[in-house]
């Protein structure tokens, strides 16, 4: 048909060396650093081609973007038996990701670089924030069955709208403790933490 694109030719991706390519991405960028890592040495210690990178991989910052994705993607929700005990466990495990130190560099190397580089922030938002807010999703409807949060708004924008401020407010506050104060996030900060996000700020200062 006119207008349809060529299909692409040739072999197909392979599973094991993406996996190869983005565990060396995260390694390398710990023991040398941002400014210092290239495409060649991802290659290098990956035992892949450099042109097989650049058929994957326009750049340098897509590919840690990616591979520090992967690290994300295995953040789950488990079912604490309520919205609080499963906020209370997605900071913590949140929190165990960021003090990874591949996960560390790698995501703090992307967002400095992205403060010049839109096509990156794009990809930032794709790859990390749009999938993870699935966790959000995941705990607002575990919560909504249980009836401790009502429905969602007939309107689909407003619904939107909540779920990217919930993902904001979780995801800001763990990450600025984390990576920009550096102090713990232990159960007791998780708890607190909760309790102004559920409750208030009034509860969340009251003497305990």
């Amino acid at each position: 048909m006119a207008g349809c694109p060529a299909p692409r030719r040739g072999r197909p991706r392979s599973a094991a060396a993406d996996r190869a390519i983005l565990d060396a991405t995260r390694t390398a960028l710990v023991e040398v650093g941002w400014s210092k890592l290239t495409m060649g040495e991802v290659a290098r210690r990956a035992g892949v081609a450099k042109t097989t990178l650049y058929r994957r991989w326009a750049a340098k910052s897509e590919l840690v973007v990616d591979a520090v994705a992967v690290l994300f993607d295995e953040l789950e929700l488990p079912d604490g038996g309520s919205l609080r005990a499963d906020v209370e466990g997605v900071v913590l495990s949140f929190a165990a990701l960021l003090r990874r130190p591949e996960a560390k560099t790698a995501l703090m190397a992307v967002i400095a670089e992205s403060t010049t580089d839109e096509a990156l922030r794009r990809r930032i938002r794709t790859a990390l924030v749009e999938r993870q807010k699935r966790l959000v999703l995941d705990g607002r409807a575990r919560a909504q069955q249980r009836g401790e949060l009502p429905g969602d708004s007939a309107d689909p924008a407003e619904t939107e709208r909540v779920v990217d401020l919930i993902f904001d407010v979780i995801a800001g506050a763990v990450v600025h403790r984390s990576l920009v104060s550096d102090c713990p996030v232990d159960g007791a900060w998780a708890a607190t933490f909760t309790t102004l996000l559920l409750e208030g700020l009034g509860a969340a200062s009251a003497p305990r």
